[in-house]
């Protein structure tokens, strides 16, 4: 089943032979990138071996918040907040963002004592979330059956359109300056004294001295060339679109057993709250232990079993060759098959809660592959070994919420300068230095 109907960006078509930044991926990391440093007058190219924005960046829920994150991407998210807010003047397009609010919704007493538990961290950085009783609950969800206890609400946290963002924000970048191309595999680095000195991709070679690397599910594969370990899995998560229905909430919202966002069209996007699966592939072997502590964390929300994925990465072991294609190629955009009866259910339980719902006719159902790191938050890091790349990569469901933070971020990075937030919770060497894995408690 296709991925959800992206609107149109334009391209570029005569790829240069030289140029400050080379930023290989088109989702939303890679535009947001590509639009700060084309603002700082960087001659920048963009290669994306597939569409704008056609794998996860398009295919998530929808959400851009600061509540329930991570102590340490709090700081990122806030200010990826401030940059959605102009966003949209900024690049003279539509990207669907508004400031209409999110409820975590609380079923049992754990789930608000949960909730209490993170709003530690809230106040700690001054931010409006709140945990609200079963009749403002209410009020924040007109026409809903179900009572809940309470819900955890931050009015100041957002929705935007995934299958609008990424175009609008790469249209502005392009009329900043930014070239970009699209069916346009990056296949390889080429080093020249220890640094970077070009890539190779399928249309020719490109001089460079700087590569940003924001493959979402694909960076691991393209570290393997560079010898880089990057521990990063895929999750499949599937969502449902709806048609447009009168009433019902606004904004966004979740219990345990659905998600909700209302859309710019009128209807919802639907997704499960707890279900996702994890095809069991050769890396899921080699990064067996730096795993462990998330699988015992997620419990039950992450189902392991075998797919096509499974056989398909198995051809996949070795890094993609330089003067032939391989699989960035035969690949070009991740579309797995979605997991109906996960979505259809979730349909079924925000309908039982929110009866106007059940006039919404499911018309797409879609999923997408996440790129999640051992501890659930990105790779935002210049890489020591190689100098000249940086890598953005390992966002694990959160990236399209913190990507305009996380583009200007990853540009500060390459141009050396002061960066944004404090990238240190974001280095890639976390994973190699002798850190211990730490896992944000559930929320």
């Amino acid at each position: 089943m296709p991925g959800p109907p992206l609107d149109l960006a334009e391209t570029d078509r005569s790829l240069p032979t030289r140029a400050d930044v080379v930023i290989i991926g088109g989702g939303i990391i890679g535009v947001s990138t590509a639009l700060f440093l084309a603002e700082r007058g960087v001659e920048v190219v963009l290669c994306e071996k597939g569409v704008l924005g056609g794998e996860q960046s398009s295919r998530n829920w929808g959400w851009v918040r600061v509540m329930g994150r991570d102590p340490r991407e709090i700081p990122l998210a806030i200010e990826s907040l401030k940059i959605w807010d102009g966003l949209d003047a900024r690049i003279g397009g539509e990207t669907g963002f508004r400031r209409s609010g999110i409820l975590y919704l609380a079923q049992t007493d754990k789930d608000v004592a949960s909730h209490e538990n993170w709003l530690v961290n809230a106040r700690a950085h001054g931010l409006d979330s709140r945990e609200i009783d079963t009749h403002e609950t209410a009020a924040l969800m007109p026409g809903a059956a179900a009572r809940y206890k309470g819900a955890m609400y931050t009015r100041s946290d957002a929705r935007a359109e995934p299958q609008k963002a990424v175009p609008a924000i790469a249209d502005g970048g392009r009329r900043a300056g930014a070239r970009l191309f699209i069916g346009c595999a990056v296949r390889g680095i080429e080093k020249s004294a220890g640094r970077i000195s070009a890539v190779i991709t399928e249309k020719g070679r490109i001089e460079t001295s700087a590569v940003v690397l924001a493959g979402g599910a694909w960076s691991r594969l393209f570290c393997k060339g560079l010898s880089l370990r990057l521990p990063q899995l895929k999750v499949r998560n599937s969502v449902l679109r709806t048609s447009p229905v009168s009433g019902g909430p606004d904004g966004a919202g979740a219990d345990w057993t659905y998600a909700y966002r209302r859309r710019l069209d009128g209807g919802y996007t639907i997704a499960h709250s707890a279900e996702n699966q994890h095809a069991l592939v050769p890396d899921s072997l080699a990064f067996y232990r730096e795993f462990q502590p998330a699988r015992k964390a997620e419990g039950d929300s992450v189902q392991l079993g075998l797919s096509a994925r499974s056989w398909q990465e198995l051809w996949e072991i070795m890094p993609p060759p330089l003067d032939r294609p391989g699989a960035f190629e035969r690949h070009r955009i991740l579309d797995p098959k979605p997991d109906e009866r996960s979505v259809l259910s979730a349909l079924k339980a925000a309908a039982d809660a929110i009866p106007v719902l059940k006039n919404a006719k499911p018309l797409q159902i879609w999923a997408g592959l996440i790129d999640v790191t051992p501890d659930a938050v990105p790779v935002i890091s210049n890489i020591d070994a190689l100098p000249g790349l940086t890598i953005a990569t390992g966002f694990s469901g959160h990236g399209f919420g913190i990507g305009p933070g996380a583009g200007h971020l990853t540009a500060d990075l390459v141009m050396g300068n002061t960066p944004i937030v404090d990238p240190l919770p974001f280095r890639f060497s976390r994973f190699s230095d002798g850190t211990a894995i730490q896992i944000a408690p559930s929320v």
